[in-house]
């Protein structure tokens, strides 16, 4: 696990993009993943196409995830951040234990859609449930092995977004 982002990731790694998708209020959207108990919720995240750029990715991810893409993008990440995926997870996941866990560009974006925009009985469910969160409480939510993630990513875009006054 990488706390400090990383200019290129290892390739050991799964390339990914994250979303903050946050409301007018300056809350975070989490969904609740299908299936997991306490600890599952996480903000929209997903992997980066062959060929993908990862801005294009997170809109595509977006509207894949939680069935809207009416957001603008504000800022990203300065670079990727990785984390490790626990081996059993890493093995009953569609990778086959071909990757170690992920790096992820994470992205800023503003919502400008109402709570009627999103719909997560989307073609492909990630989430049974859905909430807007505060930025204060969005560590606590997160299953352990992606906390470190989370961390540096409110650190980096907290006082981005305090600047826009969010």
């Amino acid at each position: 696990m990488s706390e400090v982002p990383e200019p290129d990731p290892d390739p050991a790694y799964r390339r990914n993009v994250g979303i903050m998708l946050l409301d007018a209020e300056g809350r975070v959207w989490v969904g609740k993943r299908i299936g997991m108990a306490e600890g599952g919720w996480q903000m929209p995240q997903g992997g980066i196409d062959a060929g993908e750029e990862p801005q294009a990715a997170a809109v595509r991810e977006l509207h894949e995830e939680i069935g809207t893409d009416k957001a603008q993008i504000l800022f990203a990440t300065e670079g990727w951040l990785l984390y490790d995926v626990p081996a059993d997870l890493a093995k009953e996941r569609r990778w086959h234990g071909k990757w170690r866990g992920q790096a992820q560009r994470w992205y800023a974006m503003r919502f400008t859609g109402t709570d009627k925009d999103i719909d997560i009985a989307t073609e492909h469910p990630e989430f049974d449930e859905w909430r807007w969160a505060r930025r204060d409480e969005l560590v606590g939510l997160i299953v352990p092995f992606k906390r470190k993630v989370y961390e540096a990513v409110v650190a980096e875009f907290e006082p981005k977004l305090r600047g826009m006054g969010m």
